[in-house]
């Protein structure tokens, strides 16, 4: 087991509304992830934190308990802007799900066994389709789509999942739903790297269209998502973007007062 690895994770760390996100690099990212995904015991979790999600654990305090118990990577420029308000700089990379998971992907060199859960009903399974396509030297499995009963059945579908022998668990289920539900049933047995991934599978299936790639590098695939789905997206980001910068002013000002430094320590009291 490769303690550096988990070194590094615990201490390059900065707190974002009392949450700590990890501030590694692209490079650094991919190697962490790689290498959890490698190890013969123990288990990694991974989950992503932008605006919309960081919203919701500021109202919702076992969501935030159990995003704490996870590795939190930063997801967006609402995130980015939060660092730069509480600690003085930038995440030093965006490690969005939808583009972090792919790279990590290409980035394995060894076969790995990677399971999907998730999204509706067939899109796991062109989702693992197309996974195959872009690194053909993986095995994608479609294991369940999201739409079942977490209660009756998620005990029979964690059954099949460790008979799988994964290296790799994808769970996409939305927010806050994706995140407890792996914190309530997925355990070591089950997978060594475990990602929860909202919209990958319907990205990468072509259920949902990405935006252009300079509308991504500018960082606002958010307002192409806007314009697609105005009616189900736009309390998410006409109200909830908002609300989030709110939060981070409130956190900024509380640095301020214990502090005496807009700034902030990364490890303060956001």
């Amino acid at each position: 087991m490769n303690h550096v690895f988990y070194i590094s994770a615990a201490t390059s760390r900065r707190r974002i509304l009392g949450l700590d996100i990890c501030e590694f690099s692209q490079a650094e990212a991919l190697s962490f992830a790689s290498e959890m995904a490698s190890l013969p015991i123990g288990q990694t979790v991974i989950s992503f934190l932008n605006a919309n999600n960081a919203n919701l654990m500021m109202r919702d305090e076992g969501y935030k308990d159990v995003l704490s118990r996870q590795i939190v990577f930063p997801d967006g420029v609402g995130v980015d802007i939060a660092s730069r308000a509480l600690h003085g700089e930038y995440f030093p990379a965006n490690l969005n799900g939808t583009d972090f998971v792919p790279a990590l992907l290409t980035f394995m060199e060894q076969k790995k066994r990677v399971g999907l859960i998730g999204a509706a009903p067939g899109v796991a399974e062109r989702a693992a389709k197309n996974f195959a396509r872009h690194t053909p030297w993986h095995e994608f499995i479609a294991v369940s789509d999201g739409y079942f009963d977490t209660e009756k059945d998620s005990a029979e579908i964690m059954k099949r999942v460790a008979e799988l022998k994964l290296d790799i668990l994808l769970v996409a289920m939305g927010s806050p739903k994706q995140e407890k539900w792996v914190d309530q049933y997925v355990r070591p047995q089950h997978a060594r790297l475990v990602l929860s991934v909202g919209a990958l599978f319907d990205f990468t299936a072509g259920t949902v269209e990405r935006a252009p790639e300079w509308v991504r590098r500018a960082r606002l695939e958010w307002c192409h998502r806007l314009v697609l789905e105005p009616t189900r997206l736009w309390r998410r980001y006409i109200l909830g973007n908002p609300v989030f910068l709110m939060h981070v002013l409130v956190a900024a000002l509380k640095n301020r007062l214990f502090t005496g430094y807009g700034g902030g320590p990364a490890h303060g009291v956001s």
